[in-house]
């Protein structure tokens, strides 16, 4: 076991989604606009949907089995665990709810408020829980190769996304993060991001926060 585990990639990610948490609870009060109509259209709604499901089924069918397993003979852990996974299933009800809200008629602002009120809630506190009682956890128990494993089958599953998820992740990440996750990659897929992947994510008005401003 080890008390050093790079946990770099994991705060970029827990950092990148409270970024966009942040971005949609603007889209939902901002004076003057349809919140339905950015929503339906955003690509940063796309985006940041794509980034939470990987990460939280990762989580799901990669590490959190894991632990239990390590931590089988001790119950308190055990309930961290399942805790874990109950809070994902409840954050992904809300995103199936506005987004079922959005495919349907116009039933008023209030309720998609009320949605994304709930979403940024419950994804922030969920967050703050994994960072004060699991990662720790994780720590404590897991081995080096554990973590890689996981490392893998996280990296795996944004496989051909990488050109759109990479620059979403790292945006706003510290110069360290952003060393640290770009070394992991070939020199090509480095080449690639500085020259075409970066600059396509920068142009991307993702929460059509542009568009409003011009």
């Amino acid at each position: 076991m080890s008390s050093t585990l790079d946990m770099t990639a994991m705060c970029a990610m827990h950092d990148a989604l409270r970024r966009e948490a942040e971005h949609l609870a603007k889209v939902t009060t901002r004076v003057g606009v349809d919140p339905c109509a950015v929503l339906r259209t955003a690509a940063g709604w796309e985006l940041f949907k794509t980034c939470l499901h990987v990460h939280h089924t990762a989580e799901d069918d990669a590490l959190w089995p894991v632990l239990r397993q390590i931590l089988a003979d001790r119950p308190a852990d055990l309930t961290l665990l399942e805790a874990m996974e109950v809070e994902h299933a409840a954050i992904d009800q809300v995103i199936e709810a506005i987004d079922e809200a959005l495919a349907g008629p116009e039933d008023g602002l209030d309720r998609l408020g009320d949605l994304t009120d709930s979403l940024v809630t419950g994804l922030t506190g969920h967050l703050r829980h994994e960072e004060d009682q699991a990662l720790p956890l994780i720590q404590a128990a897991a081995t080096q190769e554990q973590w890689t494993r996981f490392g893998q089958i996280h990296a795996q599953r944004i496989g051909a996304d990488a050109p759109r998820i990479l620059p979403w992740l790292l945006d706003g990440a510290s110069d360290q993060a952003v060393a640290a996750m770009l070394a992991q990659l070939t020199e090509p897929a480095r080449q690639a991001y500085q020259h075409q992947w970066r600059p396509a994510y920068l142009a991307l008005d993702r929460w059509h926060l542009r568009k409003e401003r011009s």
